[in-house]
């Protein structure tokens, strides 16, 4: 692997969480509230039975309307959970309160109430990321975990919900680094 992608990749992601950070309180929900709305408003998510979303860390784009959404709709709602060193599965959303901090600092779904969904029937991914670029391609958090992930969800559109200031003129990539079909931020909506 070129050390000079992976020291880029490195400094990318810091500026990015950096940026991310550096959003106050009401910019980040007014942005999330824009992005979500956007995102409920597309054909690919009304016509999903099943969505995958992660949970949002405090600085990423909110998701928790999506949740009570899809929730709502009926539809069926998965999160990742991690089983492992860069290795992940999908788990069904029953209802909010079958959720519980994991392992990792990260909410999922209860033990007792776990339900692993194959990647191939998920309809839609919203896959997070650290910057995007015009041509699709997507820096990851540096777990690799939904590069792994990704190529096994051969149904599903990926779409990355970003604050526009994530969208950079290039992303480092390689071939194992997997690219998304749409990006949505607070200003724009970018489509393959």
């Amino acid at each position: 692997m070129n050390e000079k992608i992976i020291e880029y990749k490195k400094l990318l992601r810091r500026e990015m969480r950096a940026r991310r950070k550096s959003l106050t309180e009401i910019e980040r929900q007014t942005f999330s509230n824009e992005i979500v709305k956007k995102f409920l408003a597309q054909e690919i998510y009304q016509s999903s039975k099943i969505i995958m979303a992660y949970v949002s860390m405090t600085e990423e784009v909110q998701l928790q309307k999506i949740f009570v959404d899809a929730l709502n709709s009926k539809k069926i709602l998965v999160v990742p959970l991690i089983i492992g060193k860069g290795e992940m599965c999908a788990v069904e959303v029953p209802n909010f309160d079958a959720l519980e901090m994991g392992e990792f600092g990260i909410l999922t779904v209860r033990a007792d109430l776990r339900k692993i969904i194959e990647p191939e029937k998920i309809n839609c991914v919203i896959v997070p990321g650290a910057a995007f670029d015009l041509k699709f391609n997507r820096l990851g958090l540096g777990g690799g975990y939904y590069d792994k992930f990704l190529p096994r969800a051969v149904n599903a559109k990926k779409i990355a919900l970003a604050y526009d200031f994530q969208i950079v003129d290039a992303v480092p990539n390689e071939p194992h680094d997997f690219k998304v079909d749409m990006i949505i931020t607070e200003k724009r909506i970018v489509k393959i």
